[in-house]
């Protein structure tokens, strides 16, 4: 009788822990028979880090390490971060990935020197490289001829992708990656942490719901994230004191430089109608979400390349608000099925945008069914669906031992 074959040794290399992979990786550990180890490149997120955007210095305070194999290549960089090309420096890691000699790696992103090292020691190894991003071109038609070129020739280093969604699908197919390589690996989050029926998170909402002083009936729209000019929370506000809509409220969560900004607008709000509460760290946020009736993320240019918020949101049954440059907006939010789209730097289209989702939220029979279509739509990206794409992959590389995993 032929022996099984042994299961498939994966690394993966990912600049730090954070909480959308971590629990994903657990998953992988749990319902498939891969070998996978993580090699990470930096300890922020598991180590208090400064936060120059939120302007403070925080950690995770959910499990990043636990329930899956990982080590921490040493960065040796004067100034470490991700933020800039050298800010991870690992001069140790493909002595790392020879000693643990993977079958194949799974690569998230291409920005700094180690992404770089990692390529050519796989190239001259001979191991496959699968590449996880998240990029797309919404808003901007296609890249110039010179970035474009360079990412083509990066790109045919690899053997397989893993798109999240449609946009950042197309983006690959715009730079020569034929579609045999690309297999669907949505974006997606804890949803175990990020469930409705949980009576702590209940709890908790209901404890916010009087602290704000916010009666039954007043419909909540949520801001949660970076308050920065590329997620426009002050046009948010200003197209919400336009309206000067009645029974409503708009929470920001967060925070950032436009704090001050913000704080001078709702001056000018009626009393009970604008809140600010503080940074939210990731087991506080889905209490946030349940305060809510919309979650708003209207960010301009290219800085949104998904918004893992809407996911989080939705896992709650709340609808989503964007800006048509939001990555996730053409797979997670439909206009009047799951939220409402803009198109982003138009004030008054977002002002309108706002009214029609808050006359939506305000009807009950109206605001049921808008739960009920997010519940089905986000029910198609967990880290069952994700695996499902990685699997297809792995079975799809040259000489690959077939691994076959069933959705738990």
């Amino acid at each position: 009788m032929t022996p099984a074959p042994s299961p498939r040794r994966l690394a993966v290399v990912l600049s730090h822990p954070n909480q959308y992979y971590s629990p994903w990786f657990r998953s992988l550990a749990r319902h498939t028979p891969l070998t996978v180890r993580v090699f990470y490149l930096w300890d922020a997120g598991v180590a208090p880090q400064p936060d120059p955007e939120f302007g403070k210095t925080f950690q995770w305070d959910v499990d990043l390490l636990g329930g899956y194999e990982n080590e921490f290549a040493p960065n040796t960089a004067r100034a470490p971060g991700s933020a800039r090309f050298n800010g991870l420096r690992n001069p140790t890691l493909p002595a790392r990935l020879a000693a643990w000699r993977p079958d194949a790696i799974l690569l998230f992103g291409y920005a700094y020197r180690p992404h770089l090292r990692v390529i050519l020691w796989a190239r001259l190894h001979r191991v496959p490289l699968i590449f996880r991003g998240d990029s797309h071109l919404l808003g901007r038609g296609q890249l110039p001829f010179f970035p474009r070129a360079a990412l083509r020739l990066l790109y045919a280093q690899f053997a397989a992708f893993l798109p999240v969604g449609t946009a950042n699908r197309d983006y690959f197919l715009h730079l020569g990656v034929p579609a045999r390589k690309l297999f669907s690996a949505p974006h997606a989050v804890d949803h175990t942490l990020f469930d409705p029926s949980r009576p702590d998170h209940r709890a908790a909402a209901e404890k916010l719901r009087r602290e704000l002083q916010l009666s039954p009936d007043t419909r909540v729209i949520l801001f949660a994230g970076k308050f920065v000019p590329a997620k426009q929370p002050v046009e948010l506000l200003r197209a919400f004191l336009a309206l000067a809509p009645t029974r409503a409220a708009l929470v920001f969560v967060g925070d950032g430089p436009e704090k001050p900004a913000l704080l001078e607008l709702a001056r000018n709000a009626p009393a009970g109608s604008v809140h600010f509460l503080p940074f939210a760290n990731q087991s506080e946020m889905p209490a946030r979400y349940l305060l809510a009736d919309v979650l708003a993320l209207p960010s301009r240019g290219h800085y949104e390349t998904w918004g893992l918020a809407v996911n989080e949101a939705m896992h709650l049954g709340v609808p989503a608000l964007v800006s048509d440059r939001v990555g996730c907006q053409r797979d997670l939010v439909t206009e009047g099925e799951t939220g409402w789209v803009f198109p982003a730097g138009a004030p008054a289209a977002l002002r309108l945008t706002l009214a029609t989702a808050l006359a939506a939220v305000t009807d009950p029979a109206r605001r049921e069914r808008l739960r009920e279509n997010v519940a089905r739509r986000i029910a198609r990206f967990t880290y069952a669906h994700t695996t499902a794409g990685l699997t297809a992959a792995l079975d799809a590389l040259p000489d690959n031992v077939p691994v076959h995993t069933p959705l738990p």
